[in-house]
């Protein structure tokens, strides 16, 4: 799931993020790409929280009904929307079966090894940006 954010410059160097369907979600940043990152961990603190709450979460609002909602036009104005994905951690990680070719795997498990990172958190941190860059 991916959610609308409304990104925000001020005359202060940075970025803020804020997002319609969850009033009081904030975060910045001081380039868009650690503002993105920031509103990723930020919105998944915020649902985690509604959660543990016992809150229901909603389903993410259509872009067309944020744009023209009259009671965000002036939290609209001079924002840039983006999408941020919602990843949340639901536990203890669970064993699954892919499939894979195997130099694939060879070069998937290389990579790790060089980076100090084992199969399955190298797969999960490669999944996880994918996920964030897919919109």
């Amino acid at each position: 799931m991916h959610y609308v954010a409304f990104v925000h410059t001020d005359d202060a160097p940075g970025f803020g993020v804020s997002f319609p369907d969850f009033p009081g979600c904030v975060t910045q940043g001081d380039t868009l790409d650690e503002a993105l990152r920031m509103a990723r961990e930020a919105l998944a603190f915020h649902v985690e929280g509604m959660f543990a709450d016992g809150h229901a979460v909603r389903e993410p609002s259509d872009v067309q009904q944020i744009k023209s909602d009259p009671d965000l036009a002036e939290w609209r104005e001079g924002a840039t929307l983006a999408f941020v994905p919602l990843i949340l951690d639901l536990g203890s990680p669970r064993r699954v079966n892919v499939s894979i070719a195997p130099g694939l795997l060879k070069a998937i498990d290389d990579t790790a090894k060089a980076r100090g990172m084992n199969r399955s958190a190298f797969l999960a941190s490669a999944a996880r940006k994918e996920i964030a860059g897919s919109w």
